[in-house]
């Protein structure tokens, strides 16, 4: 397959890859509510002769490209769903539905990949095996790999890849990496239990917005202090309820926060390391802290032989490799690199605000290169994994 003329066949597929995100972004869809979304990615792919596979999820899409030869499978994936936001962006294909926007790109996402399939489907008789295409739901709320996993999208797939738009990358530009990219996401919540009385009468109580208190700070010390410098790591306090009133004491106090690892040894020793540093400050003030621990999404972690792949298709189209920069957010891709060899890489989109902001933007400049990039890697994957 010609890179040169892959990238000129993505750049003419690009007013067309323009309209559907557009269409996407202006009626966004948050989580397992992608019904529309699901419906036009399958009318995108159906139209185009790619065919589609049953799928046991009610939102979602699952499609492959299969070649003339028979052979190995590798999967491209794109995430579908929006985020609860309202926009500020002023564009003309602002979302239409209040309380809701593409703040992260997906929309974005899955109009690369459609232009992928496209262009698989174009050089179907040079494929050396099948290209499996998973449009997934909820990434945002990290379900939906879960759910695509157990409804089958993965049997068979040796290899798999994906991206995010990376908004402080310019159009053109490939941040790769092996190894961690994206942090592991667990939750914890504190409840610190003391005794109530009288907000006059404190020494004939127990306070435990006092000992919750410190704990937020000591709960810093875990990564400080407990955690190798040469580690990376988050500890966060989200949210802090106690009391009703203003002149009770109250009985108890709960915490809210979020964790953030890139290496399973680390995660695995917060959850211990927590308990032990709140329940020894609490004892200091005559309360008590229990830990419950939720576990998350693990870390996003690259395959060096997948990123190897991408990044000889990347340089082959042309693109700009950078190193990509660890991110502490989160991307439930790593359940599917939990099975299968991955590649989850940064794609330049030039944008204005980070993920997640009301007035995020990017340039739809991105989506030919994008387009094009996954269906070279996803052709030399498959040539790999046969030699």
């Amino acid at each position: 397959m010609n890179p040169e003329r892959l990238l000129q066949e993505a750049e003419e597929l690009k007013p067309e890859l323009v309209r559907l995100r557009r269409d996407l972004h202006r009626h966004p869809e948050l989580s397992m509510q992608e019904v529309e979304t699901t419906r036009k990615i399958r009318e995108a792919l159906s139209g185009a002769g790619i065919r589609l596979l049953p799928l046991d999820l009610p939102v979602g899409v699952l499609a492959e490209v299969a070649g003339a030869e028979p052979g190995p499978t590798v999967a491209l994936r794109a995430d579908i769903d929006a985020l609860p936001v309202t926009e500020e962006t002023g564009l003309p294909f602002a979302s239409e539905i209040p309380g809701r926007m593409h703040a992260c790109g997906h929309d974005f996402h899955s109009a690369a990949i459609v232009g992928a399939a496209r262009l698989l489907k174009r050089h179907a008789a040079e494929l050396k095996g099948t290209v499996r295409l998973l449009f997934q739901p909820a990434e945002e709320k990290g379900t939906g790999a879960k759910a695509m996993i157990g409804a089958g999208a993965l049997e068979g797939v040796q290899a798999i890849f994906g991206m995010h738009n990376k908004p402080e990358l310019p159009v053109g530009t490939v941040g790769l990496a092996p190894g961690p990219l994206m942090a592991s996401v667990d939750g914890f919540k504190l409840k610190v239990t003391g005794k109530g009385g009288h907000a006059a009468i404190p020494d004939a109580a127990i306070d435990p917005i006092v000992a919750a208190s410190a704990i937020v700070g000591g709960l810093q010390t875990a990564v400080s202090r407990s955690i190798s410098p040469l580690d990376s790591a988050v500890v966060s306090v989200c949210s802090f309820h106690a009391g009703s009133t203003w002149n009770v004491i109250p009985d108890e106090a709960v915490l809210d926060g979020t964790v953030r690892t890139f290496r399973p040894e680390v995660r695995q020793k917060l959850p211990d390391l927590l308990q032990r540093i709140a329940s020894g400050i609490a004892a200091g003030y005559g309360a008590e802290a229990h830990l419950t621990w939720f576990a998350g999404i693990p870390s996003v972690t690259n395959h060096p032989e997948a990123v190897e792949i991408a990044r000889g298709a990347a340089q082959a189209l042309n693109l700009q490799v950078t190193e990509a920069r660890r991110s502490t957010g989160g991307e439930d891709f790593a359940h599917y690199q939990e099975l299968v060899p991955g590649c989850f890489l940064w794609m330049g989109t030039s944008g204005t605000e980070e993920w997640h902001h009301p007035k995020f933007t990017l340039n739809e400049d991105a989506l030919a290169p994008g387009a094009a990039l996954f269906a070279l890697t996803a052709v030399r994957a498959l040539e790999r994994l046969r030699s």
